[in-house]
């Protein structure tokens, strides 16, 4: 899968956003990473940890309306294992939003134990939120922030060029300034961040990307996937991955003079319908391949 070992991000880029990530920590007292359903490991950038070292955290399992919910469900298991309070959100329908509050109160549970014991009644707690493009940290703050996204008024101490907003009397938020990429280290995770729309389609051979998709579906037969494309077990079982994109192609009226099928139109359509979960609410990562 060369195609997909050649795509190259930017170290002085990721360089400079650890160091603004860095700087700010001191003014947050909680990190929330948010993270893709389909793929919570492709979709997290290893180095937050080191980056972040012992400040609380916090995981948002964002687009959990498109993955298998019982993968989730281990996935929050899987955090909860390492100590991590994590959550399943999905910001277009708004979907465990009510969570985050409670989540950040657990999260911090013993700094406002700590701050209420020197007489501090409802203290402030400041929450930073990271994300690498395309998990929905953008629709995550709109969302949250509502009516409130009012910046927060210009104090001693907060950094100028901060993105704060205030989500409740006694919680506001920090927008990471910056972007956050992964690495790729692993050819896999760009096929899986490349499944998800997270890369832009342009930079991969787009009929490569909808074979290997192919490969993963044939192996989990998701009932919507078969049901959608009227396939039977012959069709999955017996021919190669190509042929079976041919065969959708042609079943979808995807033809060209003499017959052939666009295999094109027919990659872009199948990945097309995977990202709008047409295919079915479909988890590429569960947790035991970490």
């Amino acid at each position: 899968m060369s195609e997909m070992q050649n795509i190259q991000w930017f170290p002085g880029h990721m360089t400079k956003t650890k160091r603004k990530i860095q700087s700010s920590l001191k003014l947050v007292d909680a990190v929330a990473e948010i993270i893709d359903a389909r793929i919570p490991i492709s979709s997290r950038n290893p180095d937050l940890a080191q980056i972040i070292q012992s400040k609380p955290r916090l995981v948002l399992i964002n687009k959990c309306d498109m993955a298998n919910q019982t993968a989730t469900k281990m996935w929050i298991e899987h955090f909860k294992r390492q100590g991590i309070t994590a959550i399943a959100i999905d910001c277009k329908s708004g979907r465990g939003l009510n969570q985050f509050a409670p989540a950040v109160n657990k999260v911090l549970a013993q700094r406002l134990e700590k701050l209420k014991s020197k007489g501090m009644i409802n203290p402030m707690l400041r929450i930073m939120i990271v994300g690498i493009p395309n998990v929905g940290k953008s629709s995550f703050i709109n969302r949250i922030a509502k009516q409130n996204r009012a910046k927060v008024e210009d104090r001693p101490g907060v950094t100028r060029g901060n993105q704060w907003y205030t989500i409740a009397k006694n919680l506001e938020m920090l927008d990471t300034p910056g972007v956050l990429w992964p690495k790729f280290d692993d050819k896999i995770v760009g096929e899986h961040l490349a499944f998800t729309g997270a890369v832009k389609d342009q930079i991969l051979d787009i009929e490569l990307l909808a074979v290997r998709l192919l490969d993963f579906l044939k192996k989990l037969k998701p009932k919507d996937f078969i049901e959608r494309f009227k396939l039977e077990d012959a069709d999955i079982e017996n021919i190669e991955s190509y042929e079976l994109l041919e065969l959708i192609g042609k079943k979808r009226g995807m033809l060209v003079s003499g017959g052939e099928v666009n295999t094109e139109r027919a990659a872009i359509m199948l990945l097309d319908e995977f990202r709008a979960a047409k295919l079915g609410r479909i988890t590429v990562e569960m947790p035991y391949e970490e």
